[in-house]
């Protein structure tokens, strides 16, 4: 049983910073990529950034590029997101995605429960 759990959300001042971090805990069974989506109130869920495991290759949204960093803590199965110059627009319930070397995502139970981030003005 693999288990995502997300932290490091709260409160921030636009043009602040903050970090926000998804641990993996349990057999993984080999990691092929983590992510970080988000979703607002009455909105589609947005991906936000990706990072490879077997190439260190990270992606982002246009939305966020060069504001967010995407990374990997050390050799431990935790994907963290550094934001940076966050917006109000930014505001979101953020949640992580983890896919397994054939490419296939967690089911359900193992799905966080996400971390809420504000962006004042």
């Amino acid at each position: 049983q693999v288990q995502l759990a997300e932290s490091g959300g709260g409160l921030v001042q636009a043009g602040g910073s903050l970090r926000l971090a998804c641990a993996a805990s349990g057999r993984t069974g080999g990691i092929f990529d983590m992510g970080w989506y988000r979703q607002a109130p009455g909105k589609a869920r947005e991906w936000v950034a990706r990072l490879s495991w077997t190439n260190g290759d990270a992606d982002y949204a246009d939305s966020v590029k060069g504001r967010f960093t995407i990374g990997r803590d050390n050799g431990k199965n935790t994907v963290d997101l550094q934001m940076n110059s966050p917006k109000p627009r930014d505001t979101a319930l953020y949640y992580c995605d983890l896919r397994t070397l054939d490419r296939r995502r967690l089911a359900p139970d193992s799905w966080g429960q996400g971390t809420q981030v504000t962006v004042s003005t």
